[in-house]
């Protein structure tokens, strides 16, 4: 299983990775378009927020527009999703996305963009 994973004592809050994500997919510098979050903690550090792809907006999905591959990575079908947003209620960590500009949902696809761009080694994509 395909997974982003986050060592949060190593992150700087540069930000560096939602402006990656954003950018990838969303073609604009927008950390609300972002499927990672970067949230800086009462002890003056960051905690990172990545989705470990456990499938739960998956199994909230009545129309099935969430599937999840043999590599473990949910994805969402832009063409069969219906922007219910049940997903993002469903969603314990608040890491299936939603934006007033798009029309459909998003999520973190453990593409590895933001880790390959992470300079303080603080995201790395592992076979779970």
């Amino acid at each position: 299983m395909k997974k982003l994973v986050a060592d949060s004592t190593k992150c700087t809050g540069c930000g560096t990775c939602e402006k990656v994500c954003s950018n990838a997919y969303y073609k604009v510098e927008d950390k609300e378009k972002s499927a990672i979050r970067v949230i800086a903690n009462e002890q003056g550090g960051y905690s990172i927020a990545v989705c470990d792809q456990c499938g739960i907006c998956k199994d909230m999905c009545s129309i099935m527009a969430l599937k999840q591959g043999e590599n473990g990575v949910v994805r969402l079908d832009k063409k069969t999703c219906v922007g219910c947003l049940i997903c993002v209620g469903e969603c314990l960590r608040d890491l299936m996305r939603y934006h007033d500009d798009l029309p459909t949902p998003f999520k973190c696809v453990a593409c590895g963009l933001c880790a390959k761009k992470c300079e303080s080694g603080a995201l790395s994509i592992v076979e779970a």
